[in-house]
């Protein structure tokens, strides 16, 4: 190969490690959007499977009830019917009511932190409608943070301090920040304001909330990876050492 053809080989490897550099963040970024929206629908298609199996059940009840009630005094066709206009008011009144209430602020202060990121993701589903579009992507991923972050708090003292810092961000901080957010009007939102509007503020803060969630859990995921390496490092020394000496 000659030198010139060097230097092309050369420069291709290199616009490749460039754009590969390049499009990992872009990929990882769309990655954790796609698993944010799937659990968002995972979500949803449980809440509806809830409704549709309490639909059946009391539906089951009343037929039963019906069926008891038959055998002692018939219903006649009056009776059935009514049987019937019961059965479909009840699925109705399931099918269209009110989906659990997302806790309150003064609940996410006060609750457990082993829930606490549950809840929290509860609340923050709920301000989606008013949210502006770049902020509810942001509101997916730390959903998708909250939910890594999820069972590391399980195995924390609620008293030590990486639970405090915790709480006091994602049990005060978000949700104070984006109830600020909200008490703008809405006609002022998109008006810049010391060189950035409430829209932008808003997205900006999201962002640091986010990657401090990600922080948080990598701190507190250190002494596991720091075990595994250890315990790694023995495996090699006891195994890879002794199986080497015995050949």
């Amino acid at each position: 190969m000659s030198e010139v053809d060097e230097q092309i080989a050369r420069a291709r490897a290199t616009m490749a490690r460039i754009s590969e550099e390049y499009r990992r963040p872009v990929t990882e970024k769309l990655g954790t959007v796609y698993r944010a929206h799937g659990k968002r629908l995972k979500r949803k298609a449980v809440g509806v499977g809830t409704r549709f199996a309490i639909i059946c059940a009391v539906n089951a009840i009343i037929l039963i009830a019906a069926a008891v009630a038959g055998m002692v005094v018939p219903l006649g066709l009056f009776g059935g019917l009514a049987v019937l206009l019961l059965m479909a008011a009840v699925t109705i009144a399931i099918a269209i009511a009110p989906a659990a209430r997302a806790p309150s602020e003064r609940v996410l202060r006060e609750t457990d932190i082993k829930t606490l990121p549950a809840k929290t993701e509860r609340w923050l589903d709920a301000q989606r409608p008013m949210l502006p579009a770049p902020a509810r992507g942001l509101v997916d991923q730390i959903g998708v943070r909250l939910e890594t972050l999820s069972p590391q708090l399980g195995r924390l003292d609620g008293r030590e301090e990486e639970a405090y810092e915790v709480r006091r961000l994602i049990g005060e901080q978000l949700p104070a920040f984006v109830t600020d957010y909200a008490r703008v009007p809405e006609p002022l939102r998109r008006v810049e304001r010391n060189g950035r509007t409430p829209d932008a503020e808003l997205v900006a803060g999201l962002r640091l909330i986010e990657q401090e969630i990600a922080d948080m859990t990598a701190r507190l995921a250190q002494s596991d990876l720091d075990s595994l390496s250890t315990r790694g490092r023995y495996l090699e020394i006891k195994y890879r050492d002794e199986g080497g000496n015995r050949s």
